[in-house]
């Protein structure tokens, strides 16, 4: 499973419903696309300020991520932002990995 954190900032016709809800039925709706999806929700955070939602998903893979953001996003409740969450085993494997590059100019 790869891990991702989305942020999430309500629109005007989302925080209605929101409002409606509450953070308790976000969180079951997040649960049920994450489970749709053959992942999990790890966390899940109500925030102010710049974002809203503050969400952590283990989902199989970037398709799936993708899908979720897509299928959110398409609602209109919400401007998203998802961001691939490496664990420290996997940030030092891809240091260890050597690769051959050629900086702008070099």
């Amino acid at each position: 499973m790869a891990r991702y954190l989305i942020e999430a900032k309500y629109t005007q016709e989302g925080l209605k419903g929101f409002r409606s809800e509450g953070a308790s039925g976000r969180r079951t709706a997040v649960e049920a696309l994450c489970r749709s999806l053959g992942g999990t929700l790890e966390s899940f955070y109500v925030a102010f300020g710049e974002t809203d939602i503050y969400a952590i998903v283990d989902l199989p893979d970037n398709v799936s991520a993708a899908a979720a953001s897509l299928t959110i996003a398409s609602s209109g409740a919400v401007t998203l932002r998802t961001t691939v969450l490496l664990t420290t085993e996997e940030a030092d494997a891809a240091a260890r990995k050597q690769a051959d590059y050629r900086p702008p100019g070099g």
